[in-house]
C-alpha cells in the first residue's frame, strides 16, 4: 500500500495468490466444490467466489472468498459450509474463512464450467 494515498502501488494485485504448490491444495478445491449457493445451481469455487487459499507448513487453512452480493441471505453461514467442508479432509489441520469485499464479485470472475452451467456461454 502507498502511504500517501491509501491505494494499492501498481501492480499490486488485489486477490492474494493461492498456495497452489502444497500437496492439499487439490482436494480442498474439490471440497469447495462440494458447496453450493442456495440460490445458483453452482457451486461457489467454479462462481469464483473463493478469492484466495493458503495453506501453511502446519496444514492450517486460511480461505479469502466473497459472496455474489452483500445482502445475500447466507452470508453469515456460507463460512462456515466452506469451513467444515474443508476440516473434513484428512491432514488439515485448522481452517479459517474470512469474507471479503475487495474486489467486489463479478461474473466475470465465474469459470467456464459455471457460464455453461447458467447458460451464458
Amino acid at each position: 500500500m502507498n502511504a500517501e494515498t491509501e491505494m494499492p502501488m501498481e501492480g499490486t494485485p488485489m486477490i492474494a495468490p493461492s498456495t497452489t504448490d502444497h500437496p492439499l491444495y487439490e482436494t480442498i478445491v474439490e471440497a469447495c466444490r462440494t458447496v453450493h449457493d442456495p440460490e445458483i445451481p453452482v457451486n461457489i469455487y467454479d462462481l469464483g467466489l473463493i478469492y484466495t487459499i493458503n495453506i501453511d507448513t502446519e496444514a492450517n487453512v486460511d480461505i479469502k472468498m466473497s459472496l455474489t452480493a452483500p445482502g445475500c441471505p447466507v452470508a453469515g453461514e456460507m463460512p462456515g459450509w466452506v469451513a467444515d467442508a474443508v476440516l473434513l479432509l484428512a491432514g488439515v489441520k485448522t481452517v479459517n474463512v474470512a469474507l471479503v469485499w475487495e474486489p467486489q464479485w463479478g461474473m466475470d470472475m465465474m469459470s467456464d464450467e459455471a457460464r455453461l452451467e447458467l447458460g451464458f456461454m
